[in-house]
Protein backbone atom coordinates (compact mmCIF):
# COMPACT_ATOMS: atom_id res chain seq x y z
CA UNK A 1 0.00 0.00 0.00
CA UNK A 2 1.35 3.43 -0.94
CA UNK A 3 0.93 6.44 1.33
CA UNK A 4 0.62 9.99 0.12
CA UNK A 5 3.47 12.05 1.52
CA UNK A 6 2.79 15.68 2.28
CA UNK A 7 5.73 17.79 1.20
CA UNK A 8 7.43 19.56 4.10
CA UNK A 9 7.06 23.32 4.29
CA UNK A 10 9.95 25.59 4.99
CA UNK A 11 9.52 28.30 7.63
CA UNK A 12 9.51 30.93 4.89
CA UNK A 13 6.65 29.16 3.13
CA UNK A 14 4.64 29.02 6.32
CA UNK A 15 5.09 32.76 6.87
CA UNK A 16 3.96 33.55 3.32
CA UNK A 17 0.90 31.34 3.62
CA UNK A 18 -0.06 32.90 6.98
CA UNK A 19 0.28 36.43 5.61
CA UNK A 20 -1.90 35.59 2.61
CA UNK A 21 -4.64 34.09 4.79
CA UNK A 22 -4.53 37.13 7.03
CA UNK A 23 -5.09 39.48 4.13
CA UNK A 24 -7.94 37.39 2.76
CA UNK A 25 -9.84 36.87 6.01
CA UNK A 26 -8.89 40.04 7.92
CA UNK A 27 -7.17 40.08 11.30
CA UNK A 28 -10.02 41.79 13.13
CA UNK A 29 -13.73 42.24 12.85
CA UNK A 30 -13.40 45.93 13.75
CA UNK A 31 -13.85 48.60 11.14
CA UNK A 32 -11.08 51.01 10.21
CA UNK A 33 -12.90 53.79 12.09
CA UNK A 34 -12.86 51.96 15.43
CA UNK A 35 -10.55 53.54 18.00
CA UNK A 36 -8.81 51.01 20.20
CA UNK A 37 -6.71 51.41 23.33
CA UNK A 38 -3.62 50.58 21.29
CA UNK A 39 -4.25 53.44 18.84
CA UNK A 40 -2.08 56.27 20.10
CA UNK A 41 -1.89 58.48 17.00
CA UNK A 42 -4.27 60.03 14.50
CA UNK A 43 -4.84 57.77 11.47
CA UNK A 44 -4.38 60.54 8.89
CA UNK A 45 -2.07 63.16 10.41
CA UNK A 46 0.04 60.91 12.60
CA UNK A 47 -0.35 63.34 15.51
CA UNK A 48 -0.86 61.90 19.00
CA UNK A 49 -4.49 61.01 19.54
CA UNK A 50 -6.24 63.02 22.26
CA UNK A 51 -9.52 61.76 23.66
CA UNK A 52 -11.57 64.57 25.16
CA UNK A 53 -13.35 63.80 28.41
CA UNK A 54 -16.69 65.49 29.10
CA UNK A 55 -17.11 65.75 32.89
CA UNK A 56 -20.85 66.31 32.44
CA UNK A 57 -21.50 63.36 30.15
CA UNK A 58 -22.54 61.15 33.08
CA UNK A 59 -25.70 63.19 33.61
CA UNK A 60 -27.06 62.63 30.10
CA UNK A 61 -29.24 59.80 31.37
CA UNK A 62 -31.07 62.10 33.77
CA UNK A 63 -29.34 60.99 36.97
CA UNK A 64 -26.02 62.02 38.44
CA UNK A 65 -24.66 60.26 41.48
CA UNK A 66 -28.10 58.80 42.17
CA UNK A 67 -29.69 62.29 42.30
CA UNK A 68 -32.35 62.78 39.64
CA UNK A 69 -32.56 66.19 38.03
CA UNK A 70 -35.46 68.08 36.50
CA UNK A 71 -35.77 68.53 32.75
CA UNK A 72 -34.64 72.15 32.95
CA UNK A 73 -31.61 71.21 35.04
CA UNK A 74 -30.75 68.42 32.63
CA UNK A 75 -30.75 70.80 29.69
CA UNK A 76 -28.41 73.27 31.37
CA UNK A 77 -24.77 73.12 30.29
CA UNK A 78 -21.82 72.82 32.63
CA UNK A 79 -24.01 72.75 35.72
CA UNK A 80 -22.67 71.20 38.91
CA UNK A 81 -24.96 68.97 40.92
CA UNK A 82 -24.12 70.97 44.09
CA UNK A 83 -24.93 74.67 44.19
CA UNK A 84 -21.77 75.88 45.90
CA UNK A 85 -23.21 79.36 46.42
CA UNK A 86 -26.04 77.88 48.50
CA UNK A 87 -23.64 76.17 50.95
CA UNK A 88 -23.24 78.33 54.07
CA UNK A 89 -19.86 79.29 55.43
CA UNK A 90 -18.53 76.80 57.97
CA UNK A 91 -18.88 79.13 60.95
CA UNK A 92 -22.42 80.05 59.85
CA UNK A 93 -23.71 76.51 59.35
CA UNK A 94 -26.74 76.03 61.65
CA UNK A 95 -26.06 72.30 61.91
CA UNK A 96 -22.76 73.15 63.62
CA UNK A 97 -24.55 74.38 66.74
CA UNK A 98 -25.39 70.89 67.97
CA UNK A 99 -21.71 69.91 67.83
CA UNK A 100 -20.65 73.10 69.57
CA UNK A 101 -23.16 72.43 72.32
CA UNK A 102 -21.70 68.96 72.75
CA UNK A 103 -17.99 69.69 72.55
CA UNK A 104 -17.74 73.42 73.23
CA UNK A 105 -17.71 76.58 71.14
CA UNK A 106 -13.95 77.03 71.43
CA UNK A 107 -13.18 73.82 69.50
CA UNK A 108 -12.24 72.06 72.73
CA UNK A 109 -13.75 69.98 75.50
CA UNK A 110 -15.37 72.14 78.13
CA UNK A 111 -17.07 69.51 80.27
CA UNK A 112 -15.55 68.16 83.46
CA UNK A 113 -18.23 65.48 83.82
CA UNK A 114 -16.41 62.15 83.72
CA UNK A 115 -19.43 60.24 82.44
CA UNK A 116 -19.99 62.69 79.57
CA UNK A 117 -16.32 62.69 78.64
CA UNK A 118 -16.29 58.89 78.61
CA UNK A 119 -19.36 58.59 76.40
CA UNK A 120 -18.15 61.33 74.05
CA UNK A 121 -14.56 60.11 73.72
CA UNK A 122 -14.15 56.51 74.85
CA UNK A 123 -17.42 54.66 74.27
CA UNK A 124 -16.97 54.62 70.50
CA UNK A 125 -14.34 51.90 70.95
CA UNK A 126 -14.80 50.54 74.46
CA UNK A 127 -18.63 50.66 74.28
CA UNK A 128 -21.02 52.54 76.54
CA UNK A 129 -21.06 49.89 79.23
CA UNK A 130 -17.30 49.44 79.03
CA UNK A 131 -17.71 45.90 77.69
CA UNK A 132 -15.14 46.32 74.91
CA UNK A 133 -15.46 45.03 71.36
CA UNK A 134 -13.94 43.03 68.52
CA UNK A 135 -13.96 44.47 65.02
CA UNK A 136 -11.25 45.99 62.87
CA UNK A 137 -9.18 45.60 66.01
CA UNK A 138 -9.46 44.53 69.63
CA UNK A 139 -10.88 47.08 72.05
CA UNK A 140 -10.30 45.76 75.59
CA UNK A 141 -13.12 45.93 78.13
CA UNK A 142 -12.81 48.60 80.80
CA UNK A 143 -15.64 47.29 82.97
CA UNK A 144 -14.95 44.47 85.43
CA UNK A 145 -11.26 44.83 84.64
CA UNK A 146 -8.86 44.43 87.57
CA UNK A 147 -6.30 46.67 85.86
CA UNK A 148 -8.69 49.60 86.28
CA UNK A 149 -8.14 49.49 90.05
CA UNK A 150 -4.94 51.45 89.47
CA UNK A 151 -5.88 55.04 88.68
CA UNK A 152 -2.30 55.75 87.63
CA UNK A 153 -2.47 53.00 85.02
CA UNK A 154 -5.50 54.67 83.41
CA UNK A 155 -4.03 58.17 83.68
CA UNK A 156 -0.80 57.08 82.03
CA UNK A 157 -2.65 55.57 79.06
CA UNK A 158 -4.89 58.63 78.67
CA UNK A 159 -1.87 60.93 78.65
CA UNK A 160 0.47 58.88 76.44
CA UNK A 161 -1.79 56.53 74.48
CA UNK A 162 -1.24 52.82 74.10
CA UNK A 163 -0.76 51.02 70.80
CA UNK A 164 -3.87 51.80 68.76
CA UNK A 165 -5.38 54.12 71.36
CA UNK A 166 -4.62 57.82 70.84
CA UNK A 167 -3.19 60.15 73.44
CA UNK A 168 -5.56 62.62 75.06
CA UNK A 169 -2.91 64.88 76.58
CA UNK A 170 -3.63 67.65 74.03
CA UNK A 171 -7.42 67.15 74.20
CA UNK A 172 -8.11 67.07 77.94
CA UNK A 173 -6.67 69.02 80.83
CA UNK A 174 -5.70 67.50 84.17
CA UNK A 175 -9.17 67.94 85.69
CA UNK A 176 -10.88 66.29 82.73
CA UNK A 177 -8.52 63.31 82.66
CA UNK A 178 -9.07 62.89 86.38
CA UNK A 179 -12.85 62.97 85.89
CA UNK A 180 -12.97 60.32 83.16
CA UNK A 181 -10.48 58.17 85.09
CA UNK A 182 -12.64 58.29 88.19
CA UNK A 183 -15.69 57.33 86.12
CA UNK A 184 -13.89 54.23 84.82
CA UNK A 185 -12.58 53.33 88.29
CA UNK A 186 -15.82 53.84 90.21
CA UNK A 187 -18.80 53.59 87.86
CA UNK A 188 -17.53 50.87 85.54
CA UNK A 189 -15.67 48.80 88.12
CA UNK A 190 -16.95 49.72 91.57
CA UNK A 191 -13.54 50.48 93.06
CA UNK A 192 -13.39 53.04 95.85
CA UNK A 193 -10.69 55.38 94.60
CA UNK A 194 -10.61 59.17 94.39
CA UNK A 195 -8.82 60.72 91.41
CA UNK A 196 -7.65 64.33 91.45
CA UNK A 197 -6.11 66.74 88.97
CA UNK A 198 -2.92 66.60 91.04
CA UNK A 199 -2.70 62.85 90.34
CA UNK A 200 -2.73 63.62 86.63
CA UNK A 201 -0.28 66.53 86.87
CA UNK A 202 2.46 64.42 88.42
CA UNK A 203 2.28 61.95 85.51
CA UNK A 204 1.97 64.49 82.70
CA UNK A 205 5.45 64.90 81.16
CA UNK A 206 6.87 68.37 80.69
CA UNK A 207 8.06 67.39 77.23
CA UNK A 208 5.70 64.76 75.77
CA UNK A 209 7.33 61.94 73.78
CA UNK A 210 7.08 62.22 70.02
CA UNK A 211 5.98 58.61 69.60
CA UNK A 212 3.86 56.10 71.50
CA UNK A 213 6.16 54.82 74.30
CA UNK A 214 4.36 51.46 74.21
CA UNK A 215 5.59 50.64 70.71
Amino acid sequence: MKYFKVPSLTPLSMILIGSTLGLLTGCSSQSDDTVTLAQTSDTFTGAPAQQEVDPYASRNGGAWGGVYMTESELNETNRHIVDIDAVPAFDQDPSLDKWNEKFGYENAYVSTDGKKLYHDSCAGCHMHEGEGAYGAGYYPPLADNSKMQSKYYIIDILINGLRGMPSFRHMMNDEQIAAVTEYVVKDLNGFDEEVTAEDVAQLRPTTPPGVDPAL
